[in-house]
């Protein structure tokens, strides 16, 4: 099979890619190639295309929204009273993967030596005690039934406001993103009395401050029937594929299997285990077309995630560019 400098073809056992390649990166291309089309977007998900340019910008805007975007997120916990089952370690953990909502901006990180205040902390409390409830049926089982705050959810954190707190965030109040995120189940007499402080981090430490469940790319599908595929054998092509893909339409009283949605396609490369489709269908990846994906914890809508993103990736050029810029000056003094 040929080499295809525009894309990369993949065949039944190997993906096969374009050697040698030495088109080098130029700025007047890249602004005129450029293309950004955005598909779906919501408050938790987005979903676009980036058109011309190189998978290491791609994969430089999908690292820096798991690891350099700043959240806060749960640190440290104060543990009072904790006489259910799950231990104070296991707890804490499970207490610091849950989002909080809360607007970085109008925070500051927290050094190591420096006292929490209202600028860089936020306080919590959790205080759960189950007990019976009275007159249950006879024979009764259901736990909702017999006992109260027998399970302790993300929604019993309460904010304790310090300082300026409460009126600055009034209109918007700190929480936790979800209210029914799990944190442990007690029995009557068993108690959870925790206080705990968020702090301003970045993914690249711990994955609690990622602000992104899941941001990723794959390469647009590109699939090409060298010859027309009638009857038959057009319904069998399309049992090959994902739903959407290949439609069967009506072309002079003949079936014609055509490329509906390759955006569907998984690339499973199914179609290239049957020997009677082996030599009709090519498959290929459009090499600088990048489908991609952001879903947001929550914490940031996913749109101002990605525009976070250009702006992180700018200020780490200008810092590369100012490092450089001062290597060329030493040199020249020297």
């Amino acid at each position: 099979m040929p080499y295809d400098r525009d894309h990369v073809v993949l065949e039944a056992e190997q993906v096969t890619n374009f050697p040698n390649d030495t088109r080098k990166f130029g700025l007047e291309a890249f602004r005129e190639n450029l293309q950004v089309k955005i598909w779906r977007v919501s408050r938790d998900e987005m979903e676009f295309d980036l058109v011309g340019l190189d998978a290491s910008l791609a994969n430089a805007f999908r690292r820096i929204l798991i690891a350099d975007i700043p959240t806060m997120a749960i640190e440290t916990v104060f543990m009072m009273n904790n006489t259910g089952v799950i231990q104070d370690e296991v707890l804490a953990q499970r207490l610091g993967l849950v989002p909080i909502y809360a607007d970085p901006s109008a925070f500051t990180f927290k050094t190591a030596n420096q006292a929490p205040t209202d600028v860089n902390t936020i306080v919590f409390d959790l205080q759960v005690r189950c007990t019976r409830k009275p007159n249950p049926g006879p024979g009764e089982t259901d736990p909702d039934k017999l006992y109260q705050h027998h399970s302790v959810y993300s929604g019993d954190l309460k904010w304790s406001p310090k300082g300026d707190q409460a009126e600055k965030f009034a209109d918007d109040p700190i929480r936790p993103v979800h209210s029914d995120i799990l944190l442990a189940k007690l029995r009557p007499g068993q108690e959870i009395h925790c206080e705990v402080h968020c702090q301003m981090g970045m993914g690249r430490e711990h994955a609690k401050w990622s602000p992104v469940a899941t941001a990723s790319y794959r390469l647009l599908p590109h699939i090409v029937l060298k010859r027309p595929i009638t009857g038959d054998q057009a319904e069998r092509l399309q049992a090959c594929f994902p739903e959407g893909v290949i439609d069967i339409v009506e072309e002079d009283g003949k079936r014609v299997a055509k490329v509906a949605n390759p955006r569907r396609d998984t690339v499973s490369r199914e179609v290239l285990r049957h020997d009677e489709f082996k030599d009709l269908v090519e498959l290929k990846r459009v090499r600088n077309h990048f489908i991609f994906k952001i879903e947001s914890s929550g914490i940031i809508p996913s749109s101002t995630l990605f525009s976070q993103s250009i702006k992180h990736l700018m200020h780490k050029v200008k810092v590369v560019m100012k490092a450089v810029e001062a290597m060329e000056n030493s040199m020249v003094e020297e």
